[in-house]
């Protein structure tokens, strides 16, 4: 489980007007809750881009305010749709010795054979909702395809899930698949064939009709 710190500043003023100084300041606000009061902070931008690429909410983050520190989760950000510049971020203390629910990417390692051969690899769930202690969340599930054919399916049950964690999605819910496209297309070019077959025979009944 990957752990990481960061630095975090009191926020103090606490309107749209004071978020927007915060953020031309180079900083993101930001808000730590959880089972205590909530704590308004901001965190340095450059510090949070450089140490989160790909913002997590699997990541253990450990931030220090002053002498207090909080062992967090982030829970949800809004970034700007033009420009992705982060403008505010929720981070979830967590209890140490206290389960708590969270999605977990599922990664998807190999080639399937199926779609080697032709057939469509579909990726149903791209994420596994668990429930386990903080020290036990995996960065990821990894799920190997190699040997899934043609017509074939792997499904939460049949997930190898990490001792610890307990997964909360239906256990027949569809992970990923390989889809038979070609029997598909068959069946197409077959009703293309019976539709061409009596488009003829109706054309042959009008000339024979316009004959008498």
């Amino acid at each position: 489980m990957d752990n990481k710190t960061l630095s975090a500043e009191i926020r103090t003023e606490l309107r749209k007007s004071g978020a927007k100084k915060v953020r031309k300041s180079g900083r993101i606000p930001a808000v730590i809750y959880g089972h205590n009061e909530p704590v308004n902070i901001s965190v340095d931008d450059i510090e949070f881009t450089k140490k989160f690429e790909k913002i997590s909410e699997n990541t253990i983050i450990t931030i220090n305010v002053g002498k207090n520190s909080y062992s967090v989760l982030v829970k949800n950000f809004q970034d700007d749709i033009l420009t992705q510049q982060i403008k505010h971020i929720d981070f979830f203390e967590i209890e140490k010795g206290k389960t708590l629910k969270t999605n977990i990417p599922v990664h998807i390692e190999g080639s399937a054979k199926g779609a080697r051969e032709g057939g469509l690899l579909e990726v149903r769930l791209h994420e596994l909702e668990v429930e386990c202690l903080p020290k036990d969340i995996p960065e990821s599930i990894t799920i190997n395809v190699e040997e899934l054919e043609a017509g074939d399916a792997i499904h939460v049950g049949d997930v190898e899930i990490p001792k610890g964690v307990k997964v909360l999605n239906m256990l027949e819910q569809t992970v990923v698949s390989v889809t038979l496209i070609k029997e598909e297309v068959e069946e197409v070019e077959i009703d293309e064939e019976l539709l061409e077959g009596e488009e003829a025979e109706g054309e042959e009944e009008e000339s024979e009709e316009d004959s008498e």
